[in-house]
């Protein structure tokens, strides 16, 4: 049985569990849904979004109508973090944080973290260089944003100083998340951005053959 999985490709928070059953070598179906974005880009530009998620059937799974939401052996679960949580549990709890609690909660608190810190100026940089039209994009607030990923990665990159992953040493789970967010970092500020250590974690996590459940850069620069 394979999982279901609704949710877009440039969904960040959607590519996040595609990333993870890439890693688990789990069978899926995507559902393409989304309210803010279609297959020719976001609504803003006069686009048509996937839909799906304001339907009835899909609102009785998942309230808030947001992606991604899984079904996986008549279990629905939906919130990015929850669903990688709930995977590395289940499917492979040695190599996703050898099976230790300190791993697990390490890693736990890194997501939460990526959740917080990055997730907001990310989609606010994306928003005001790519995905609005121009005359609504406003310069200073793309700064700020620019500004506020800059200080966020250099925690990351104190952290990565110390271990080689971003739990520990090991990957877990937790590289997940940040896999993706550098990997859109990269593409957006450019590789020469990167410092010192988040360039080499992020050749050692690009270098993983899940990687390419979420490689594309058009999943990462749609508009």
């Amino acid at each position: 049985m394979s999982i279901k999985i609704w949710g877009r490709p440039t969904s960040a928070r959607t590519q996040k569990v595609l990333l993870a059953v890439a890693e688990l070598g789990l069978p899926h179906e995507l559902v393409l849904a989304s309210g803010t974005m279609g297959a020719h880009g976001h609504v803003a530009k006069g686009n048509q979004a996937f839909g799906v998620v304001d339907t009835p059937e899909y609102r009785a799974m998942n309230p808030n109508g947001t992606v991604p939401t899984i079904l996986d052996d008549g279990f629905v679960l939906w919130e990015s973090n929850a669903i990688l949580q709930y995977l590395a549990m289940k499917y492979d709890p040695d190599r996703f944080y050898g099976s230790d609690t300190e791993r697990f909660a390490s890693a736990s608190r890194w997501i939460m973290w990526e959740n917080n810190e990055l997730i907001p100026p990310m989609h606010t940089l994306v928003k005001h260089t790519i995905r609005l039209p121009e005359e609504q994009r406003e310069p200073q607030v793309a700064e700020a944003a620019r500004a506020a990923l800059t200080r966020a990665w250099s925690i990351v990159e104190d952290q990565l100083s110390r271990t080689g992953h971003i739990a520990d040493d090991s990957w877990s789970y937790g590289d997940i998340p940040m896999t993706i967010r550098v990997h859109r970092w990269a593409l957006l500020a450019g590789e020469d951005a990167l410092s010192p250590n988040l360039a080499r974690y992020y050749g050692q996590v690009s270098a993983r053959p899940s990687f390419d459940a979420v490689r594309d850069p058009a999943m990462h620069l749609a508009g």
